[in-house]
């Protein structure tokens, strides 16, 4: 018989673990008789503890941190998981949060994330998943008779009234920021467009559309007459998708798009995932349980053993060997890369183990074929085109949600989406004025091969800057043109998504940059230089000069710079001092920082990061969703705090390096105010064309313009959200900050309602804001 944890061999050295799923309840108040935890071949459920003891909670954590530290990770994944991690009740819950943020958060950036069934949620458990910026997951099969045909009470009753109101709770604007999206089981005796609809209503961030655990000694069911019903289902689903504009995300389909980058059950990344059991064992992927009875076990536990000795177990190891650890028919397939041989457990068969094509195989041949033949609807824009202007009823919503004073997620994606917008329309723009070019060529192979690549590159702040001063420069007679970003982006790109390229770049005083990734200063490259892309890093041939760039940090040139990264909540943040085109603030930013100086700066942001978490969650959930870059500007004497945004860097703020966290939170969160309030005046006009209006302040000493007063107000307001937070605890003179922000946020509400110079959508956002401060009463204290 084949040994049951891989092939003979396995193990040895082991990459780095960055998930980690914590089984902190181990029973349920349903009974799904389709949940491979307790109704398939491994049982081992029955011995665990209810619940994870309060000491196997801090283990756990101490050694995903002493993992952390040692492998220098930006990020690790922690899901809590059941059973019902619910069943913890908000005190338990509370508890197990708080131990992961203070024994993870010192060393990396935590996101934490948690699957649930969802009957147990309510609005305590929501403020607390807020508070500790925990993502959620729903279980959800669809319309009523898709979900009560598996999600049931054991007495037979239905849940999906208690999940609906569960996802509802979610989608709260107060709550939206911890909706992550909702798992969906497939049952192909179920109505594809009626789940379709059922899960679009829920409007979830995310949709995960899972096939049912099955092996070869257990085949899915197949009712029907067709050969790949699961094939045929998704596919039907998909087509809807796609005609309707893929109005929610779904992760199956995306991942299976060429470089749509893969999943746990489809692709060939490297197996990346342990599970702590309720009782501190370790185990490897839970889907296991679907194989025989103690599949998932490793015969370690947190309490003496690190994660590396887990991650070396042959089970392990060989889900890290990409195509070398699956079976001779799946090597051989032509579609091996997109698959990556299906869902590990999928390939059980007693006698021959895990080295097996899925028993899933035919369906997912089929699958990919389907949606690879299935042409893109005549309304999607390609990359040359900029996406349709939002329809009024979106930037209405959009408006009103940013009138609360902060915004929601929902909220910041799209104005990061629309900001996206009007990058590509700029590109496209210094496209017709260059003519098409390889890396154009280039360029658009990307996005629509590796889409997320090109999105991250074009997303970055600077690159709409060196857009518009490309354009500008070129425009203006007799002065020669500034360096051409495209052939910049296409490398960054082409890196990002580890695809063979090679392109000339334009080099400005010696310096090659790459927006997100770095610049290489190297002298001697003349005008422009070769970079050929290679796995791992590129190649630079230029004049006289030769280098070859690893970007494995252990390997790092002294003369590539890269962009440091502090690890946040809501995504990676960058200290951005070596993009020429961050100069765009009408202040003097400080050049490229010495090591330990950038260190301190990002311990001081991601603290502060932490500050605004505590004092105002809801402008701490608008950072996480869009702020993505800190620029440091260089010290000035006379005017030691400063801080800035630029209109055409959303995305970005400009800060001293202030050490104090508490004054850097403030500085973050008011700025963030002013880019957010940039963003949607690119959508609408809040303020009549400029007639010459002024008006005086309380904040400056000379009157302002009406746009000047409502950037004013706006960020003033979530000032004194911060400053209220504190007084609330007490603090210091934080009262005193509070009335005197008020006062000042109140004075120019009312001045900007009387000046007339107002549009009909700028009278209903300030009164909304208006409205706002009405809730809170000056002289608090």
């Amino acid at each position: 018989m084949a040994d049951r944890r891989g092939p003979p061999g396995a193990g040895g050295s082991s990459r780095p673990i960055s998930q980690f799923v914590l089984k902190v309840h181990s029973r349920c108040d349903l009974s799904c008789d389709h949940c491979y935890v307790y109704q398939h071949a491994d049982q081992t459920w029955r011995g665990r503890p209810v619940r994870m003891a309060a000491a196997t909670v801090r283990a756990a954590a101490h050694r995903i941190a002493e993992h952390a530290r040692e492998h220098e990770l930006p990020v690790v994944h922690v899901v809590l998981h059941g059973g019902e991690p619910l069943l913890l009740g908000a005190a338990g819950l509370r508890e197990v949060l708080a131990e992961l943020r203070t024994a993870i958060t010192p060393w990396t950036r935590l996101d934490l994330r948690m699957q649930t069934n969802g009957v147990l949620l309510d609005d305590e458990l929501c403020r607390l998943l807020v508070d500790y910026d925990v993502q959620v997951g729903v279980s959800f099969d669809g319309d009523r008779a898709a979900n009560d045909r598996h999600r049931v009470f054991a007495h037979g009753g239905s849940s999906h009234d208690h999940v609906r109101r569960a996802l509802a709770l979610l989608r709260r604007p107060e709550h939206h920021a911890s909706y992550a999206g909702i798992l969906c089981t497939v049952d192909v005796r179920n109505d594809p467009d009626r789940v379709y609809e059922a899960l679009l209503a829920e409007s979830p961030p995310r949709v995960d559309l899972l096939l049912p655990h099955a092996t070869w000694d257990h085949p899915p069911q197949r009712p029907g007459p067709g050969s790949t019903p699961y094939a045929d289902w998704l596919g039907r689903l998909h087509r809807r998708w796609v005609d309707e504009g893929r109005p929610m995300s779904i992760r199956l389909f995306e991942a299976l798009r060429p470089g749509g980058g893969g999943t746990e059950a489809f692709g060939l990344a490297p197996a990346d995932v342990l599970v702590i059991e309720a009782d501190g064992s370790w185990e490897q992927v839970d889907s296991l349980k679907t194989a025989y009875h103690g599949a998932a076990g490793t015969g370690f536990d947190v309490f003496g053993h690190a994660v590396h000795e887990a991650a070396r177990h042959p089970g392990v190891a060989v889900r890290q060997e990409g195509v070398d650890g699956l079976c001779a028919t799946c090597r051989a397939c032509r579609v091996v890369d997109r698959c990556g041989g299906g869902l590990y457990a999928h390939r059980w068969r007693t006698g021959s183990g895990f080295d097996n094509p899925s028993v899933y195989c035919a369906d997912l041949l089929r699958l990919i074929d389907s949606v690879d033949a299935y042409p893109r609807p005549t309304s999607e824009p390609p990359v040359d085109e900029p996406s349709a202007e939002p329809s009024a009823a979106p930037v209405d919503e959009l408006l009103d949600d940013l009138a609360t004073g902060h915004g929601s997620t929902p909220t910041l994606a799209l104005l990061a989406a629309t900001q996206l917008s009007i990058t590509r329309a700029l590109l496209v723009a210094c496209r017709d004025r260059a003519g098409s070019t390889a890396a154009w060529e280039l360029l658009v192979q990307l996005d629509q091969t590796a889409p997320e690549a090109v999105r991250a590159v074009l997303a970055h702040p600077f690159v709409r800057p060196w857009l518009v001063h490309r354009l500008d420069s070129s425009a203006r007679p007799g002065e020669r043109p500034a360096v051409d970003p495209l052939s910049a982006l296409a490398v960054a790109a082409a890196v990002r998504a580890g695809v063979p390229a090679a392109v000339r770049v334009p080099v400005r005083a010696d310096t090659i940059t790459l927006p997100t990734l770095g610049s290489l200063v190297l002298p001697g490259l003349g005008e422009s230089a070769e970079v050929t892309v290679r796995p791992g890093g590129f190649r630079v041939r230029g004049g006289t000069t030769e280098r070859t760039v690893l970007l494995d940090p252990a390997e790092l040139s002294a003369d590539w710079r890269p962009a440091r990264e502090v690890p946040v909540s809501g995504g990676g943040l960058l200290i951005e001092d070596g993009d020429p085109y961050r100069d765009c603030y009408g202040q003097s930013v400080a050049p490229r920082l010495a090591d330990p100086v950038a260190r301190a700066l990002g311990r001081t942001l991601a603290e502060a990061w932490r500050v605004v978490h505590r004092d105002v969650p809801a402008h701490a959930a608008a950072l996480d969703g869009g702020l993505r870059v800190v620029v440091p500007l260089a010290p000035d004497p006379a005017r030691p705090l400063r801080s800035a945004t630029a209109r055409h860097a959303f995305g970005a703020v400009a800060v001293t390096a202030d050490p104090d966290p508490e004054t850097m939170a403030v500085l973050l969160v008011h700025e963030w105010q002013h880019a957010k309030l940039g963003a949607a005046l690119d959508l609408c006009d809040l303020v009549e064309p400029d007639r010459g209006t002024r008006i005086s302040v309380p904040w400056r000493p000379d009157p302002r313009p009406p746009e000047g007063v409502l950037h004013g107000v706006y960020a003033h307001l979530a000032v004194t959200q911060v400053w209220q937070a504190r007084a609330a605890r007490g603090g210091g003179d934080a009262s005193a900050h509070a009335d005197r922000y008020l006062t000042w946020t109140r004075d120019g509400v009312d001045a900007l309602l009387a000046s007339g110079s107002l549009t009909a959508a700028g009278e209903r956002f300030v009164g909304q804001l208006r409205h706002a401060l009405g809730e809170t009463r000056v002289g608090s204290r």
